[in-house]
Parts: C-alpha cells; sequence; structure tokens
C-alpha cells in the first residue's frame, strides 16, 4: 500500500548509517594487519588476540544499548537519540585507534590496541544498535523492506570502497621519507604520538604506514560525523508514537534469553553464524593471498590491486541487489537466501583459479563476486529480520527490535570474535613470516590459498541448513500482518 512505502530521502538517510558500520567495525581489523603486523613488527598471532579482545567488547555492550533504546522515551524517539551522540563520538574516536608511536614493544602495541578499542567499541554500540533497530521498524510491508534494506546496501559500497581504498593510501609515495606534502604536514600536526618520519623506513624508501592509516582515519572520522547528524535529520520512527511508546519496559533478560526463545530467529542467527564466522576465519587471507601470492610480496601493488577490488565489489555489489531483489519478490526471500548461499559457496571454490599470478586481473572478479553474495546476503538478512519481529509480537504483544538486535549481534560478535582470534592463528600456523617479505615458503602459500576457499565454503553450508528452517513465506507473513493489525490497529 502507498502508506507503507519509506520516502527515497528516509531510505538515503537510513543508508548513511552503512558508513559507521563499514568504518567503525571493519576499517580497524582490515588495517590493524597493515598497521601494527606488516609495518610495526607486531607478531599476528598477538594483533588477532588484540582483535578477538575488541569482538568480546563489542558482544558486552551490544546488549546493554539494545535494551536501553527499546526502553528510552524522548520527544525524538527511542533510537534517534543514541544514533545521533554515537555517531559523533564513533566519528572523534575512529583516528585514536591508531595514535602511537614507532619504537615500542610488542607488548605495548598490544595492551595499546586492547585499551583503545575498549573505549571506542561501545561508542560503536550506542550507535549500532539502535541504527539496527531503526532499520526493521521503518515499514510493515513484507516487500518494501527489502527496498530498504537494498538502498541501505547501495550506499554502502561507497564506504566499503574506503576499506578497499585504505591500504593503497597508506602506502601513497607522499609517506616516504620526511615528506613535504600537506598530508604528510596534516598527519604531523594531527598525530601527537608521532615524530618526524626519520625512522628506518624512511631510510628504506618505504612508505610511512601508521602516519598515512592516522590521516586517513581522521578524514573519515570527519564524514561520519557528518553522515550521523544527517541520519539523525532524515529518518523517522514508524512504530514509536503510535505503539512503543504506550508498551510497558522491557527487562534485561528479554534482550537475550527470550529472544532466543523464538524458533525463526534461531534459525536466522543460526544462519548468519554461518556466514559471519565462516567468512571472518579467512578475512585476512585474501589480502595476504593478493601481496605475498599474486604479487611476490609486493605490499604496493598489493594495495593496488586491493583498490582495483574495492571497486569491482562495489560494482558487483550494486548489481546484486537488483538480482536478488527479484527473487525475493518472484520466490519469497527465504528461497532467496538459499539461492544467495548456493552462489557463495561456488564463489569461494573458485578462488582457487581466481588468485593467478600469472593473470592477477581475475582478483577483482573473486573480490567482486565474493560482495556480489554478500550483498545479497546483508539485504535479504535485515528484510528477513523485519519479519521475525513481526512473528515476536503477534506471539508476545511488544515490539522488541533492539533486544533481537543485541541478542544477533552479540552472539554473531562472540562467533566472530572467535573467528578472528583464529584467522591470526590460522595465519601464524601457515608458516608465513612478515620479516621473510617477498621470500615465503611454499607451503605457507599452499595454506592460504586452500584455507581461503575450504573454511567459508564449510560456514555457508551450515547457512543453508539453517535458512532451510525459516518458514516465513510472503503468505505468512501477510496473515500475521493481518492478525497484528486486527489486535492493535495499522502503524
Amino acid at each position: 500500500m502507498k502508506s507503507d512505502r519509506v520516502p527515497i530521502a528516509q531510505k538515503i538517510g537510513y543508508g548513511l548509517g552503512s558508513v559507521h558500520d563499514m568504518w567503525g567495525h571493519w576499517l580497524y581489523p582490515s588495517l590493524a594487519y597493515q598497521v601494527f603486523n606488516i609495518y610495526l613488527g607486531v607478531s599476528p598471532a598477538l594483533v588477532a588476540r588484540a582483535l578477538f579482545l575488541n569482538r568480546l567488547f563489542d558482544a558486552a555492550s551490544d546488549p546493554f544499548f539494545g535494551w536501553a533504546s527499546d526502553n528510552t522515551r524522548t520527544r525524538y524517539g527511542r533510537r534517534r537519540p543514541f544514533i545521533l551522540v554515537g555517531a559523533v563520538l564513533a566519528g572523534i574516536g575512529l583516528p585514536l585507534l591508531f595514535f602511537v608511536r614507532p619504537g615500542w614493544s610488542e607488548a605495548s602495541y598490544f595492551w595499546f590496541m586492547v585499551v583503545s578499542s575498549g573505549l571506542f567499541i561501545p561508542v560503536m554500540s550506542c550507535f549500532y544498535m539502535p541504527y539496527t533497530s531503526l532499520g526493521t521498524e521503518l515499514t510493515p510491508d513484507y516487500d518494501e523492506r527489502t527496498s530498504v534494506y537494498s538502498y541501505k546496501q547501495a550506499i554502502q559500497k561507497l564506504p566499503e570502497m574506503g576499506l578497499f581504498f585504505a591500504a593503497q593510501f597508506t602506502t601513497l609515495p607522499v609517506w616516504i621519507g620526511a615528506g613535504g606534502s600537506i598530508l604528510a604536514g596534516m598527519g604531523r600536526l594531527l598525530s601527537w604520538t608521532h615524530p618526524a618520519v626519520v625512522g628506518a623506513s624512511a631510510a628504506k624508501g618505504d612508505p610511512d604506514i601508521l602516519l598515512g592509516a592516522q590521516v586517513y582515519c581522521t578524514i573519515l572520522g570527519l564524514v561520519m560525523i557528518l553522515c550521523g547528524i544527517a541520519l539523525f535529520a532524515f529518518t523517522r520512527e514508524r512504530y514509536y508514537g503510535k505503539l512503543a511508546v504506550h508498551q510497558t519496559k522491557i527487562g534485561i533478560a528479554e534482550t537475550l534469553y527470550r529472544s532466543l526463545k523464538c524458533r525463526p530467529f534461531g534459525a536466522l542467527l543460526v544462519a548468519v553464524l554461518g556466514q559471519c564466522i565462516g567468512t571472518s576465519m579467512v578475512g585476512t587471507l585474501g589480502y595476504y593471498d593478493t601481496v605475498y601470492y599474486v604479487c611476490h610480496g609486493d605490499v604496493a601493488a598489493g594495495a593496488i590491486w586491493n583498490t582495483s577490488m574495492g571497486v569491482a565489489g562495489m560494482i558487483f555489489g550494486l548489481l546484486a541487489l537488483p538480482v536478488y531483489g527479484a527473487v525475493a519478490r518472484r520466490l519469497g526471500k527465504i528461497r532467496a537466501m538459499r539461492a544467495v548461499f548456493v552462489s557463495a559457496i561456488a564463489v569461494f571454490a573458485a578462488t582457487w583459479w581466481l588468485y593467478d599470478p600469472a593473470l592477477p586481473w581475475l582478483q577483482p572478479f573473486a573480490s567482486g563476486l565474493i560482495a556480489f553474495t554478500n550483498a545479497g546476503f546483508w539485504m535479504l538478512q535485515g528484510s528477513i529480520l523485519a519479519d521475525v519481529m513481526d512473528f515476536d509480537e503477534l506471539e508476545t504483544g511488544k515490539r522488541r527490535e533492539g533486544s533481537f538486535a543485541a541478542c544477533m549481534s552479540w552472539i554473531m560478535k562472540f562467533g566472530m570474535a572467535l573467528g578472528v582470534l583464529a584467522s591470526g592463528e590460522i595465519l601464524a600456523r601457515t608458516g608465513f613470516d612478515a620479516k621473510l617479505g617477498a621470500a615465503q615458503s611454499g607451503h605457507a602459500l599452499f595454506m592460504i590459498r586452500v584455507l581461503l576457499a575450504v573454511i567459508p565454503i564449510a560456514g555457508y553450508g551450515v547457512s543453508l541448513l539453517a535458512v532451510s528452517r525459516l518458514a516465513l513465506t510472503p503468505a505468512s507473513m501477510a496473515e500475521i500482518r493481518r492478525q497484528l493489525e486486527e489486535r492493535r490497529g495499522t502503524v
């Protein structure tokens, strides 16, 4: 119905929040290995352990902010005030994650990573839990929900490019030597912990990756602040004034325990875990495959290819949205999600041939096809989660978007923390040694290539089995909506 449609300006406004999701959650893990392992010489196992604790902080703070946003009552709604405060603080805090100086011990770098992320993660939870909850309550329509998340995924391709470009930015020629450029001067001005670039890297003619990371994160932090303000201004909370403002407060126990008792949510949660754990365990292997197998240890060349792979990911990800959206409208979201998982299994199997030193131009196809399936997955996951909210409201009489978002995030990020921890251990056990540079052993390169394919395939297999247990068909969702509107009216 026309009243179910979400205005385009509001869809775009909601999509701007993907900037914080991409840079606040994923930029740090992608740059941490490049800065702390490759540039500063911290072992990959220590970096992985710090990132593991990073995810544990995430999992601990999410339930609180999900519960808090469900129970907040203000003139601006229950989600948007948290979104505004969290967005601004996250933009300020992002560059502080890399404010270290060369010459510290491995232990000092490790504890800096632990403490800085421990302060930053709750800020991201303050933003992300209400943000995720807001998306599931923008419309009551089955297909319009998919449209909302298709806009989000389309806009998300731009900050995703920021992830891929990060490696190239930090290896630009401007970061070689003392540097007299505006960017280098900006870096030294902003980074109070960073001395003039006169270390060993300058003497060898290598780029100062740390300084580049500090400048890059400062720029992105400013963009995050602006996008957060726009998100607050453009979005509205459909369920707040007519329903949520009048319901009784939700206990903290409902954030986890009662959410897990919802059967469709449990099946969706397992499907998400299979995808997230499987891909997070090999999250760094693709980069190392590019740099050390395809580019023979040339970090700068690998960074350039990494950027081109990001462009391919953006293009293929955009193409995926109308494709999987059409499948969802024609066959339903559950069947569309099955198609996503089958496609992803085929893509990761193909990475064995798509990472080839003789044909380096095939790499963008690997990244692009992975992004194709990822875009379809996250679009459908958000839309299906909104359907789960209706199922739960029919059973409990409450709108608990924050509780479900926190529960999914808590368990998903704990699983991803295990995956991130395993990724560093996996990389270390392949025999990879950053000190060897281009002279990595054949066994290490072989294992990186094998595990890059095998582990995600196993994860997607679990997801495929789990999503087959979901019974939220278009017909069943239409019946649920009919019963809800008979009980409490339209929203």
